[in-house]
């Protein structure tokens, strides 16, 4: 055969050759990277200090014994979702992938069909979700409330105001430094009412940030910065040991903190595992689990960090209406 010849086989083979090494890697890679090899699955509560963004990737389901969970970083931070969910899970076989993030951000979630169940605490914006179904059994859970805490030395002179809009002008008006959480949190929501009812608006002031945090970060914040801060009162006694910021405004009518436990529609979404989320929306106000609940912080703050209400109606613990 002539030299041409055989450095033309020599060139097919060597072609083909390298095409079934490519075909081999190709194949592999289509053996490992499935989605639940490539995902990272949550793990059972996803957040610490600073919450996990909602984004638009579902979180990985194993099966139909896991339950997703979008709730609010003052469950997580105090401890009490790990009680919950470890002992949701021992008791139903479910298991929970909770993911703490701010109340805004857990209603997207919901409302992207991202989640089965949502525990939160903004009552105006769980409204929306229900008048457009994707939230359905909407159950009142607890409450606590939220504090105004400041600098030792108030240098707004906010303690000495009547309620918590009055502080708010005072520091406004002295020009004091402000750590708003805002990230559409039910804290950042709270906190933005009470501008908007004192008619200021503080977002273009140079003493006023916005840290986009979930709240015990939000609160070393304030703390390494002397300033002002809106804070629910259970996370402020979990991480009082922590700060050197003091209560400047409590016991205010404004600072009712409604929690609820709302599912999503799985007539909406089909991939909603409608019966965890059922099973553990009834957990959370069964009678066991509410004595939990009212008793969790009690031995170490010689007060509970959320009261229970689920025998209660949204007008009985101090709501206008359901939603506010």
């Amino acid at each position: 055969m002539k030299r041409a010849s055989w450095l033309a086989v020599l060139l097919l083979a060597l072609v083909a050759a390298l095409g079934l090494v490519a075909c081999g890697d190709d194949e592999e890679s289509k053996e490992t990277a499935t989605p639940q090899a490539a995902a990272t699955s949550a793990p059972e509560t996803a957040a610490a200090e600073t919450p996990q963004p909602a984004t638009s990737t579902p979180v990985v389901r194993s099966g139909p014994e896991d339950v997703i969970l979008s709730t609010t970083t003052s469950v997580q931070d105090t401890g009490l979702l790990d009680v919950l969910v470890s002992k949701f899970k021992d008791e139903t076989g479910y298991n929970v992938k909770a993911i703490a993030v701010g109340t805004g951000q857990a209603l997207a979630m919901g409302e992207r069909g991202d989640a089965d169940v949502m525990l939160v605490h903004a009552p105006s914006s769980e409204k929306k979700l229900i008048d457009n179904g994707t939230a359905i059994d909407r159950r009142l859970v607890a409450h606590n409330f939220f504090l105004m805490l400041g600098p030792k030395d108030d240098p707004a002179g906010a303690k000495t105001a009547a309620s918590a809009v009055d502080a708010l002008k005072a520091i406004y008006d002295s020009g004091s430094a402000f750590i708003s959480r805002g990230d559409d949190s039910g804290t950042n929501k709270k906190e933005l009412s009470l501008w908007e009812k004192a008619e200021l608006d503080p977002k273009d002031k140079p003493w006023y940030e916005e840290a986009g945090q979930g709240m015990s970060a939000t609160l070393q914040i304030a703390n390494q910065k002397d300033a002002y801060t809106l804070c629910d009162k259970a996370t402020y006694l979990f991480s009082k040991k922590n700060i050197e910021l003091e209560v400047i405004v409590e016991d205010d009518p404004d600072f009712l903190n409604v929690y609820s436990v709302m599912l999503v529609n799985p007539d909406k979404f089909d991939m909603v595992n409608a019966d965890g989320a059922k099973a553990f929306a009834d957990f959370l106000v069964s009678d066991e689990v509410q004595k939990l609940i009212g008793e969790f912080g009690v031995e170490e703050y010689g007060q509970p960090l959320f009261f229970p209400d689920a025998d209660k109606t949204y007008e009985d613990v101090g709501l206008k209406t359901p939603f506010g």
